[in-house]
């Protein structure tokens, strides 16, 4: 297996309560999480206090250098 310089996702620990803001893409701004599950996270804005909920979409990413790829899971 070679050794590549890979991109690692993992999905962010968000916590109820916390302030986030998001840049880029449909959901960029300000908001505030007020609902978690496995699956899902729900989000206010702070300006129009609308709520929203999705499926979970944020990511911590790291470059890995030297790292074998395709890896087995």
């Amino acid at each position: 297996m070679a050794e590549h310089s890979v991109i690692i996702l993992k999905p962010y620990p968000m916590e109820i309560g916390q302030k986030i803001h998001i840049e880029g893409g449909p959901r960029s701004g300000d908001w505030e999480v007020i609902g978690l599950n496995e699956r899902k996270v729900k989000l206010r804005c702070p300006v129009s206090l609308r709520e929203f909920e999705w499926d979970r979409f944020c990511y911590f990413a790291e470059e890995q250098q030297h790292r074998k790829w395709p890896g087995k899971d």
